[in-house]
């Protein structure tokens, strides 16, 4: 078994090994020319099922042949253009290379020692983006699993620094369009029922500030803590960007922590043509960026930055074993020191080696061409008497449904709206995402792959309103 150990001795063996990993999945993407199968669960369960794992086939052609049946024939394919769905980018090429040999290679991004190297790029590279965000020369980060673990983070770091007698007296402020992460991770926390209050968007889904400016003096009122504000650069929902000075400019009054969440939005701190709808970010105590979003990286590649890196102490615990107190006076950088994370895998790499090959404005410019295709997609869907848009975009996200011009009960318009993405996804033409407005049933376009054209957009939203349509005939004869 030792013939399956990387070292010197196996190094050829590495080589082929990962060749013929390699040419299969390269054959699978220049052959894919639909985003999913539709394979069921029911149909694919079985064969993962079936396989005994203490049964191995002791041959890497064998295990790849059936990696093809279990896995790779129904992936979903986030680099085909008609993958419409999630907050999943297609990824650059040097950023797979980067998870190649940082895979190989294995550090760990703990201590030093486990990472030399390593641990120098990911600190250049959290400079990098603190100082694109205008955090001011103390500023510091370190990277993370993703925006949840971010905003997790950024959270913790907002609650010591607010000192209160007692966590039932702490509030978090989030708007309505806010990322779940903010209430989950007030429960971690360990913050009241009550602590986050959600305050209300405007027609734009964007913070209403004299809403938040009501909730503060409230809170004051009230006796209690202002213990953060969060703030959304590209909500999931919409890709809306709150109004970032005005939320400062309130922060600063209450003396509250501002935190930006900026897991989508990220990609315009890179944007060739966009980088001012994100203004006022640089007045932000803590920022979660997710580059496996916006800047075409492959998951996970995510980091937290904080503008005083003093705060990151209060994620810092040591072991005698692993970063004891004398290497701080050593001057020896263990990035432990500011993560909730300890053995942590090497993922900067991937953006390093993105930058080095394709610099920020390659990044940037691919992210521009996302937004400015769905300025063309909303004004498809306003000119189209089939179809509801809710808000012009600020990032790359359409939310909209389908409308009958015969039907005018708006839960069968809902429930036709559910089965067109069903069906759409069972067919594995396209794959868009759903959500709700209001108590309405909405279909979603989060449009992040820069191949993506205005045609497949039409013959998308063709395949919907068929799909439709067939339920409501369906559903008419039914009635009958």
């Amino acid at each position: 078994m030792r013939s399956h150990l990387l070292n010197d001795s196996t190094a050829e063996h590495y080589r082929r090994s990962v060749t013929e990993g390699i040419e299969r999945v390269a054959a699978k993407l220049a052959a894919t020319d639909r985003p999913f199968t539709g394979v069921s669960v029911d149909a694919l369960a079985p064969r993962i099922d079936g396989i005994d794992l203490d049964r191995p086939l002791h041959d890497t052609a064998a295990v790849l042949d059936e990696l093809e049946e279990v896995y790779l024939r129904d992936a979903v394919y986030f680099h085909h253009p008609r993958y419409l769905a999630h907050l999943n980018c297609p990824v650059v090429i040097p950023a797979v290379l980067g998870e190649a040999v940082l895979s190989a290679i294995n550090s760990s991004l703990d201590t030093w020692d486990q990472s030399a190297g390593g641990t120098l790029i990911e600190r250049k590279l959290i400079g990098w983006t603190t100082e694109r965000i205008g955090l001011g020369p103390a500023a510091d980060g370190v990277f993370t699993s993703g925006g949840t673990q971010s905003n997790l983070q950024a959270l913790l770091l907002a609650r010591e620094e607010a000192k209160a007698e007692s966590l039932a007296d702490l509030r978090v402020f989030a708007s309505e369009a806010s990322h779940f992460s903010v209430k989950k991770s007030a429960k971690l926390l360990g913050l009241g029922p009550d602590a986050v209050v959600s305050v209300p968007v405007d027609h734009d889904q964007r913070m209403q500030t004299v809403a938040l400016a009501r909730e503060l003096a409230r809170c004051a009122q009230d006796g209690l803590v202002p213990m953060a504000v969060v703030a959304t650069a590209g909500t999931t929902d919409f890709g809306s960007i709150d109004p970032l000075p005005e939320i400062a400019e309130l922060c600063a009054q209450y003396d509250t922590w501002m935190h930006v969440d900026a897991a989508y939005g990220c990609g315009l701190l890179a944007s060739v043509k966009y980088r001012d709808r994100i203004d006022g970010i640089e007045r932000a105590d803590s920022v979660t960026v997710d580059y496996h979003k916006s800047f075409f990286q492959p998951v996970s590649s995510s980091a937290v930055l904080v503008r005083d890196s003093a705060t990151l102490r209060h994620a810092t615990y040591h072991a005698e074993y692993l970063n004891p107190r004398r290497m701080v006076t050593e001057r020896i950088p263990n990035q432990v020191d500011k993560s909730l994370q300890t053995t942590r895998r090497f993922d900067a790499l991937k953006l390093w080696m993105t930058l080095r090959t394709m610099g920020a404005d390659g990044i940037g410019q691919l992210f521009d061409e996302v937004c400015d295709l769905t300025v063309e997609g909303w004004r498809l869907l306003a000119a189209d008497p089939r179809f509801d848009v809710v808000v012009r975009p600020s990032l790359s996200t359409l939310v909209f449904r389908y409308i009958p011009a015969a039907v005018t009960d708006p839960s069968e318009i809902d429930r036709a709206n559910l089965y067109a993405r069903k069906a759409l996804f069972a067919s594995g033409d396209a794959v868009v995402a759903g959500t709700k407005v209001g108590a309405r049933h909405y279909l979603k376009f989060t449009l992040l792959n820069p191949e993506t054209t205005t045609d497949d957009l039409t013959a998308v939203l063709d395949l919907i309103a068929g799909h439709a349509e067939q339920y409501l005939g369906e559903s008419l004869d039914r009635a009958c």
